[in-house]
């Protein structure tokens, strides 16, 4: 899919990527900054596809511009659309491998981390984050 909104029945939808990876049994998580939406939420490292963007570019562009990081992008592991009040979120997860090994810095994120999937629930995840991370791990809530 190819833009980063579409606008169906009257509510804005946004195309949003996001990065599973995975290093030592651990995967790498993102929190968002105090000013956006959403904030201080964790959530794998993504973000919004622009329009005319292909998932993969979008999402290999994002994890330069928060993590400084440069990464080869694999398979689609899954996708969900989730329901927020005055818009819905289609968020596509991929499998990704960072090139140089780790994040360099957390330039527009709040902060980054390395966490076990048997952790996750010690952190504060968007709900369609949560719902697709179930749906990847196998979990059920």
């Amino acid at each position: 899919m190819l833009g980063n909104t579409t606008d169906v029945v009257g509510k804005k939808t946004i195309r949003v990527v996001a990065a599973v990876v995975e290093r030592e049994g651990r995967y790498l998580i993102t929190q968002r900054r105090e000013q956006a939406v959403l904030a201080l939420r964790w959530e794998f490292p993504g973000g919004k596809v622009e329009q005319n963007e292909a998932d993969e570019d979008a999402l290999a562009r994002e994890l330069d511009e928060r993590l400084g990081a440069r990464a080869n992008i694999g398979k689609k592991l899954g996708e969900k659309i989730h329901e927020y009040d005055g818009y819905r979120v289609a968020l596509a997860l991929y499998q990704a491998t960072l090139i140089e090994g780790k994040p360099i810095y957390a330039k527009k994120v709040n902060d980054f981390r390395w966490v076990a999937s048997s952790d996750f629930d010690q952190y504060n995840f968007p709900d369609a984050d949560q719902a697709t991370m179930d749906q990847l791990l196998g979990f059920t809530r």
